[in-house]
């Protein structure tokens, strides 16, 4: 059968405690019992129903929990107070002193940096390799590897990984396929594709407003219940804790997800091939000149589309800056870092989001310093959308 996602998401039913159509929230830290026993019990993980303490779990965080991972098709997921605190959580759970992990080289600078700069403190090792030649990725792999890390649509390059081809390779060596999704929710489903762990940053596409920073790790109850594990669950004891507050209100964003995702794709797409014809080197996985086109839509569920994200490079940064200034100026959109905001978002990650990888690595990857990453909002009338990014772009002879 068809896995539809947004479905699974709708298909949960939630009442409130007054019989709300949405569920209440618990604006508590710590909850009392009427007997020391039921206590003794909960905390020991006995109890099912009842709540200790909230950086252990609240309602709130289960509801949103559970959504998320209705969406992937996971057994469960926990969410955290960030996507950062999700991958450093999902790292530190299942690699420790002596252990080795193989990673794509292009991924989310933050993630980047956790892996090469912090993990190593910690004598965990990281293999950095080209995620799309599935024969690097396996030259990386040693008796020490216990992970393969990487995200479906890499950030900023848009590089496609082969879920399936790694999830052959890391059932082969009995390793873990840990993916994050952030760029892709609804378009990729990881786990359906082999992947162990799913994960994405809340912050962006999912909660859609540009107002709150969450994660989530989704993934089988075995593993979700060692992250939470009060003695040695790295979900527990780092504390990466989601507000109650924030949970709520990213599960009545998350009801709209289909809805956005669709919208983005839609304009994403008509932009990418407008600025190709117009002669942009324009890199955008729903282009057929994309090297990982094919593998994409052999991999997508098509109605939500490729995805939001899409580069173009005008050579330098200075001449990046002084567009991205003025199609500011024009109310085109922001000059800012993040994504899946209802407006257009557009950075130089060369010089902020991508900043902790050195310069001789991002020329290695191919992160150019003139490349310039779009988060493509919502826009009602693309065509004139297009039409002004045109006009700025003539004006500083970018076209």
């Amino acid at each position: 059968m068809e896995f539809k996602p947004a479905n699974n998401i709708q298909d949960l039913q939630y009442f409130g405690e007054f019989g709300g159509v949405n569920p209440s929230i618990s604006d508590s830290s710590t909850y009392t019992f009427l007997s020391a026993k039921t206590m003794f019990d909960t905390f020991e993980g006995n109890a099912d129903g009842c709540y200790l303490y909230s950086r252990h779990s609240s309602p709130s965080n289960l509801y949103l929990g559970q959504a998320l991972a209705a969406m992937e098709g996971t057994e469960t997921a926990n969410v955290t107070a960030s996507g950062m605190g999700a991958i450093s959580s999902v790292i530190l759970q299942l690699c420790g002193n002596g252990d080795h992990l193989v990673s794509s080289r292009t991924i989310y600078g933050g993630t980047y940096a956790f892996l090469k700069n912090f993990t190593p403190r910690m004598g965990i090792e990281t293999s950095f390799v080209d995620i799309t030649n599935l024969a690097s990725v396996e030259s990386a792999i040693t008796k020490d590897t216990k992970m393969i890390f990487c995200e479906s649509v890499s950030n900023p390059l848009l590089e496609v990984a082969d879920l399936r081809g790694l999830a052959l390779l890391a059932k082969k060596h009995n390793l873990k396929l840990v993916v994050d999704n952030t760029f892709s929710p609804l378009s990729i489903s990881p786990f359906m594709l082999g992947a162990d762990i799913v994960i994405h940053s809340l912050t962006k596409f999912i909660n859609g407003s540009s107002d709150t920073v969450g994660g989530v790790v989704c993934g089988e109850q075995k593993f979700i219940d060692a992250l939470r594990n009060v003695n040695d669950g790295a979900c527990m004891l780092l504390g990466p804790t989601m507000d109650s507050l924030r949970a709520a209100s990213i599960l009545k964003n998350l009801r709209t997800l289909h809805i956005r995702m669709q919208q983005h794709s839609k304009n994403t797409l008509y932009l990418a091939q407008k600025f190709e014809a117009d002669g942009l080197k324009t890199v955008y996985p729903g282009l057929s000149s994309h090297p990982s086109h094919r593998l994409f839509k052999s991999m997508m569920n098509e109605q939500y589309g490729y995805g939001g994200m899409l580069t173009v490079d005008v050579g330098n940064l200075d001449k990046a800056n002084e567009l991205m200034e003025l199609m500011q100026k024009r109310n085109l959109g922001y000059l800012a870092v993040s994504l899946g905001f209802y407006k257009t978002l557009f950075s130089a990650p060369g010089s902020s989001t991508s900043s902790e990888i050195p310069e001789d690595e991002q020329k290695a990857m191919g992160l150019s310093n003139g490349l310039i990453r779009f988060s493509i909002g919502l826009d009602a009338d693309i065509e004139r959308t297009y039409e002004m990014m045109k006009d700025c772009m003539k004006e500083l002879n970018v076209l």
